[in-house]
Order: structure tokens, then C-alpha cells, then sequence
């Protein structure tokens, strides 16, 4: 948790104390809150998972199934948040608000996306479906990916495509380098 909270400080120029961004920061809440009804999840609880999740969509503004596994994830400015209950999310991700992790099938199967590790999913962003997002790729705003995509990618646009392949250390929150081709 203690590397969580230093990447928030280190991704948050405003973020001024570990401190502060444990008090004020729904990001962080909302991975707590998630940690603990993930477990009650596991052990098969009936309700409760689902009962600690809704508190926390009712404190935060994200909505994180308990069923979702979530490693060390950036929730930054996370309102409007939806990740569903197969989602894998791997470490080093940031997400911002409004992004939507959803599924596209109503079997009890994997039907959600699994993101890998060191991926940036920009606001209002929709990825949707049992699709992989490969580790260190870039999704633009408001874009909306239904298809993998390679690592190291670079993705925009309704649907989402990838126009860049290769990303270089320290641009990954460049945003304003992603632009449509």
C-alpha cells in the first residue's frame, strides 16, 4: 500500500503529503474499500462483498465490483469510474474518471477486459469486453476500445484504434501527443 500511496504523490504534482492523499483522495478509498470487499468476495460471503462495494460507490463515485481483481491501480479524479466483476487490472495503471472497464456478454464467463501492467486509460474511456489491453499501451479520451490491443500501444478514436506502436519512457502521460491520425 505504502508504494500505492507514493505513486499517487509522484503522478500528482498537487498531491503535497501521504497524508493528504489518504484523507482526500477517492482513488485511494475506493482501492481500500475494494481490497476488503475482493476478500469477502473470495471466501464466497453472500451480500456483504457487495453491500461493502456500494458504500464505497456511495462515498467515492467509483463503482468497483468486488469480483474485480485490482492490482496497484491509480484512481485519479475517479468519479464516474465503472470497473465489472471479471475485470483483471494490472499494476501501474491509471485510470481517470468517468473510464468504463465493461462487459459485452451476459454469460457467467469472463466478459470484462484485462488491462496489463503500466497502461494509462484516458478520461471517459470505454473498454468494453473480454479483451486484453497489452502492458504499457496509452487509450485516449473518451475513446472506445472493443478489440486487444498489442503493447505499447497507443489508441484513439469510436472504435479504438491504434495509431502509434512504441512509447518512450516519461511520455506516458503526455496527452497531449495523442492525437487521431
Amino acid at each position: 500500500m505504502l508504494k500505492l500511496l507514493r505513486d499517487y504523490r509522484r503522478y500528482d504534482p498537487a498531491a503535497q503529503s501521504i497524508l493528504e492523499i489518504l484523507l482526500f483522495y477517492p482513488g485511494i478509498k475506493a482501492i481500500l474499500f475494494h481490497r476488503i470487499a475482493h476478500f469477502l468476495f473470495d471466501l464466497r460471503i453472500p451480500l456483504l462483498p457487495r453491500f461493502v462495494s456500494e458504500l464505497s460507490r456511495f462515498l467515492t463515485g467509483i463503482d468497483i465490483h468486488p469480483g474485480a481483481q485490482m492490482g496497484a491501480v491509480i484512481i485519479d479524479h475517479g468519479m464516474g469510474v465503472v470497473i465489472g466483476e471479471t475485470a483483471i487490472v494490472g499494476n501501474g495503471v491509471i485510470i481517470y474518471q468517468g473510464v468504463t472497464l465493461g462487459g459485452t456478454s451476459l454469460r457467467r464467463e469472463r466478459r470484462h477486459p484485462t488491462i496489463g501492467d503500466n497502461v494509462v486509460i484516458g478520461a471517459g474511456a470505454k473498454v468494453l469486453g473480454a479483451i486484453d489491453i497489452g502492458a504499457g499501451t496509452r487509450i485516449g479520451s473518451n475513446s472506445v476500445v472493443v478489440e486487444s490491443v498489442p503493447p505499447n500501444s497507443t489508441v484513439v478514436g469510436i472504435p479504438g484504434k491504434v495509431i502509434r506502436r512504441g512509447i518512450r519512457e516519461g511520455e506516458e502521460l503526455s496527452h497531449e501527443q495523442i492525437k487521431d491520425a
